[in-house]
């Protein structure tokens, strides 16, 4: 079912997302960009350093985005003043987690020694993950404060919180990697701790438009500033399949990584590359994705499947449109898109021909991320994350062994573990879109469930 009238809203709402989470990646693309002024090593290790700590707060980051879903379905079933509760929910969350994640960094910080990388990447790596996984509670209240302005469809507020942070982010970041105006220059370091200072300053911004007066009088902000059980209990019950999906796929992807790094440097600078790409192209879909769960969490709390429909419809034309001039893009460009990361006075020969081959399988699967990321947004929006999560889980870890075998035990050619990968993509997106077109997840008796508190 389509209609353009939900088209036109989709796209309204899901155009900041995509500006704010292409600020992010263009954040990420430059430290990367930084690295590569360096070497070859450093962008390996900001590549495993950045993915492992995401890695560790992914289980936090899933339950904490699931406030856009919440506060959606509150909005569409007209419960105005339970938004702000969730965000309180959220902020105790991030609190409480903390001493689970001092944890966490202590055990995996040798993460990078075991997968057998060399010994001057592995100081790298744990340099920068060290960094970022201190400023970890900002990254969470920050997602828990975005996901509630996605929830009201107020993405533009989440747009130029995310865009002023990343201006802030990439002079900063410039100044204490090189070591300008005096300052040091920290190098990988640098990097991370401009993530970090860039994090906290957005989220002051995104607290001026929470605590404006006249939000705060229409939300009843005052009111929320307290636990509410039933709230945290819908909080956890719903978002912790989500958050357990986003760090098992998470962990699994990163385990890949890294033994894809164990082929060596020139490889694992490849890689980083072409996921730097990816990430350009990816991560402005998440905002879709975003934007999608919003829309379709406000017409279950409403009780509208028929707009619902239309939302679906909507989602597959934007992001299918999008992914395939991208996928175009990267076959035709692939050496200039290669050569922008060539490193100064290294030979860059090996790892821009690794590359380029590599590129034809990321235009193979941004058409599958583009799928995932429409279906995930809306079994997530709709409530479906259990099913979602057990789904990601036997399709990630199948994914893992069989990577396990092709790299450590049949010491297969780097390009055939990719195109494992590529295809294990594809997998997962016609897995999800079967889910969404059976349609047992919008149940009347399923949805009731995932209402009630």
């Amino acid at each position: 079912m389509f209609s353009m009238t939900t088209l036109k809203e989709l796209f309204r709402l899901a155009l900041p997302m995509v500006v704010s989470q292409g600020a992010y990646a263009l954040m990420v693309f430059t430290d990367r960009l930084f690295m590569s002024r360096i070497d070859a090593t450093h962008i390996s290790s900001a590549l495993g350093g950045g993915v492992t700590f995401f890695v560790t707060i992914a289980l936090f980051i899933g339950i904490m985005a699931y406030a856009n879903a919440l506060v959606a379905q509150y909005q569409g079933s007209g419960q105005l003043e339970k938004g702000p509760r969730v965000v309180t929910q959220g902020v105790i969350l991030a609190l409480l987690c903390q001493p689970v994640l001092a944890v966490l960094t202590w055990v995996l910080a040798d993460i990078f020694e075991w997968m057998g990388h060399a010994p001057e990447q592995v100081a790298l790596e744990r340099q920068y993950y060290f960094v970022l996984m201190a400023g970890a509670l900002f990254t969470l209240v920050k997602t828990c404060l975005a996901s509630y302005f996605s929830g009201i469809a107020r993405t533009r507020v989440v747009m130029i919180s995310d865009v002023a942070g990343v201006l802030i982010n990439i002079p900063l970041t410039y100044v204490l990697v090189f070591g300008k105006f005096g300052l040091p220059a920290l190098g990988i370091v640098g990097a991370g701790l401009g993530t970090v200072l860039a994090t906290a300053f957005t989220i002051g911004v995104y607290l001026l438009f929470y605590l404006n007066p006249i939000h705060r009088a229409r939300f009843k902000v005052q009111q929320s500033l307290r636990f509410d059980a039933g709230i945290m209990r819908r909080y956890v019950r719903l978002g912790f399949p989500s958050g357990f999906e986003l760090f098992i796929g998470a962990g699994t992807f990163n385990l890949f990584l890294l033994l894809f790094q164990s082929y060596g440097i020139d490889e694992g600078a490849a890689m980083a590359i072409v996921f730097n790409w990816d990430m350009l192209s990816y991560v402005p879909l998440v905002g879709l994705n975003i934007a999608v769960m919003s829309l379709i969490g406000r017409f279950v709390g409403a009780g509208d499947m028929a707009r619902a429909n239309q939302v679906i419809s909507s989602g597959f034309i934007i992001a299918l449109s999008y992914s395939g001039v991208l996928g175009l893009c990267f076959i035709l460009f692939s050496e200039s898109l290669m050569n922008v990361f060539q490193t100064p006075g290294e030979d860059f020969t090996a790892i821009r021909t690794m590359g380029m081959q590599m590129m034809i399988g990321l235009a193979t699967y941004v058409m599958a991320d583009a799928t995932i990321l429409v279906c995930t947004g809306t079994l997530r929006g709709a409530g479906d994350t259990r099913w979602l999560m057990t789904a990601s889980i036997l399709i990630h870890i199948a994914m893992l062994l069989v990577q396990v075998l092709v790299i450590k035990v049949l010491e297969a050619s780097p390009l055939v573990s990719w195109w494992v990968f590529v295809l294990t993509l594809i997998w997962l997106a016609l897995t999800y879109l079967g889910r969404v077109l059976r349609g047992r997840w919008r149940q009347p008796e399923r949805l009731a469930r995932v209402m009630a508190e």
